[in-house]
């Protein structure tokens, strides 16, 4: 197998150009053998795989720099730079990452995760090798997806002021291209490139520039007249007029090809954009039909390409889109707005049914909340379904355009706490910490399905900016005999005792539940409230609970600081209560990529490490009494 033949970077090099395309097809086999297994990024990886050869090829790694927006592609990226054997072990606890991690090769220059991030990444590293006088390349490779995001206008705008050399790739899996354009573009693009004719066009410059009076008018008039003509012909106009040369486009399935353009680029000053096209799941046929099902996908079977386990029950995603798609039907105010998930947040049922109504924005989540703003400042009912880690980057619009405004925009927040193999850029447990900094923001978080339901149907009619927090994965379908209607700022009680009250929040209430059933069995009177608020804060029941229970025990898959934990501990302290608090939430640290129940264990938000502090800070030295 011509695969066994790299072991580290740069080995790639080493082999003839009869063995190219055969490492190429190992490398898919490969992929969709390992991810079947384990699951991961598919259809992306399998896209790139020529144009990860071809940068190998192309550049000296780990001198030359390569960064990935994103970087769920950096698959084939991993194989060539000798990490095979890790995809035994890809996105499992303690294994290696699916995203670049630099603590992990001298070949990822840049840990990434989120979207749009890799121009602003690959200017910096530009500008310092050329402040400290090194010589490396730089590229950065953005995919079209990519490009909805503003972030990258915001480096493409500053890129265009470098001098030196700086390559842009642009992973082109979408846009068409017809034959002849393409044709034609590659003439030009050959002609513009070649050493001889940039030469020549510098020095006709600079000579005509040297003619008294006039030469400076010449230049310009033909600089205009030749940007004239290729806008005709030339599909990357965009970016020759924010001062970026454009390349191609150039088959991205044909390495030489992608070489050779690379190679041309790199001889060039300034900053280039490289169009390359390719095809998302190339070599898989299943992949290739459905793209978006493969982008991150569970284990599946390779014949078939469906997925290895069936999903018996619903997950919170689905109840979601259910409630969306029958709220859509009821209230022809209700509209719908996602950043580039329509199938991720479940909202594909709304935008079959509603069109008009529904709006993907790409990845922009900034202006997908301000665009909610201006919508629910009409009257409107907007909706804005995102995942926890990405709304992140919406913090300022949330403050500054929803809530100073005290607009009612309700924000459906996915994928809220540990997501799992994704790793630390995914994970959803800040969302409390910075939301309910935010006045005028009500945070609440549901129990199970059924409450998810209901605090969508009570948010939608809510006058104010509301978020709704919920997990990833199999909606919890227990306590069903449990729900009272969502009044604002109320908890539910379940069940009533004393001594130890646990007192938890959202996906929490689960584990609260078997940690109350635990405690039973040895004897303790435990009661157990759903919270359901996150802020405003219960706090009439926070003051009983002080005062029929010894110990308070807050859950919450968060972040501890400034979660909901700290909240309640704040509200004792003002009070000047006696009562004992255990605050059970994430610590001060970022959580790596594994299992959820590992995850949870690890971070101490399990049951048995719930039941472990209890006993340890309290009950063993004789706080608590049975």
């Amino acid at each position: 197998m011509v695969l066994e033949k790299i072991k580290q970077e740069n080995d790639i090099k080493k082999l003839s150009k009869a063995e190219l395309p055969v490492l190429a097809d190992e490398i898919r086999d490969f992929l969709i053998r390992k991810i079947s297994v384990s699951g991961g990024h598919l259809a992306s990886n399998l896209g790139v795989v020529e144009l990860t050869m071809a940068l190998h090829l192309a550049f000296d790694l780990p001198k030359d720099k390569i960064v990935w927006d994103v970087g769920h592609q950096a698959y084939t990226h991993k194989i060539l730079t000798g990490r095979k054997a890790g995809f035994d072990e890809l996105r499992q606890y303690g294994g290696m990452s699916g995203f670049p991690k630099r603590k992990e090769s001298d070949c990822d220059c840049f840990d990434t995760g989120h979207s749009s991030t890799s121009i602003s990444v690959g200017l910096g590293y530009a500008l310092a090798r050329q402040i400290k006088g090194e010589d490396y390349k730089v590229v950065s490779v953005i995919g079209d997806g990519a490009l909805t995001g503003g972030m990258a206008y915001e480096a493409l705008n500053n890129a265009s002021r470098i001098r030196s050399n700086f390559i842009i790739v642009l992973n082109d899996n979408k846009m068409s291209i017809s034959e002849n354009v393409g044709g034609l573009s590659k003439h030009l693009s050959n002609l513009r490139t070649a050493e001889s004719y940039q030469e020549i066009k510098t020095g006709v410059a600079n000579s005509l520039s040297r003619i008294p009076i006039y030469g400076e008018n010449i230049v310009e008039r033909i600089r205009r007249t030749k940007s004239g003509i290729k806008q005709l012909f030339v599909p990357g106009m965009l970016f020759e007029n924010m001062g970026i040369l454009y390349l191609g486009p150039v088959d991205g399935h044909d390495t030489a090809a992608i070489v050779k353009v690379l190679k041309e680029a790199s001889r060039l000053q300034g900053p280039v954009l490289v169009h390359v096209i390719t095809k998302k799941g190339k070599g898989y046929l299943p992949a290739e039909r459905h793209p978006a099902r493969f982008h991150g996908t569970e284990p599946f079977d390779i014949d078939t390409g469906l997925p290895v386990k069936n999903r018996l029950k619903a997950n919170y995603t689905d109840i979601f889109s259910t409630v969306m798609r029958k709220l859509g039907d009821r209230d022809e105010k209700v509209i719908a707005i996602t950043a580039a998930m329509t199938d991720g947040t479940g909202l594909k049922r709304f935008h079959n049914m509603f069109p008009d109504r529904f709006f993907d924005v790409g990845i922009a989540e900034e202006h997908a909340v301000t665009f909610a703003a201006a919508l629910a400042a009409a009257g409107l009912k907007p909706v804005v379904a995102v995942y926890s880690s990405f709304l992140q980057r919406a913090y300022d619009q949330i403050l500054h355009d929803v809530c100073i405004q005290n607009l009612p925009v309700v924000f459906a927040i996915d994928r809220a706490g540990l997501v799992g193999s994704d790793g630390e850029t995914h994970q959803g447990i800040f969302d409390l910490s910075y939301l309910s900094s935010i006045p005028n923001m009500t945070i609440m978080a549901p129990k199970n399905k059924w409450e998810l339901s209901d605090m969508v149907k009570f948010a939608v009619d809510f006058p104010t900016p509301v978020a709704i927090r919920y997990p990833r994965g199999e909606a919890y379908d227990g306590l069903k005999e449990f729900r009272a209607p969502v009044e604002f700022g109320k908890s539910e009680m379940l069940y009533e005792e004393s001594s130890i009250a646990l007192v938890a929040l959202g996906s929490m209430v689960k584990t609260a539940e078997e940690v109350r059933d635990e405690l039973k069995q040895k004897g303790y009177a435990v009661t157990l409230v759903n919270m359901r608020f996150a802020k405003p804060l219960d706090t009439e029941m926070l003051e009983k609970l002080a005062d029929t229970h010894k110990l308070v025990v807050t859950l919450e898959e968060n972040v501890i600081s400034g979660g909901f934990g700290e909240h309640v501990t704040e509200f004792y302290s003002q009070k000047q209560s006696e009562v004992q608090l255990i605050n059970i939430a994430i610590g001060d640290t970022y959580v790596e990529h594994g299992n959820v129940e590992i995850l949870r264990r690890e971070t101490g938000i399990d049951k048995e490490s719930i039941i472990e502090r209890i006993f340890n800070e309290y009950i063993n030295i004789g706080q608590v009494d049975k």
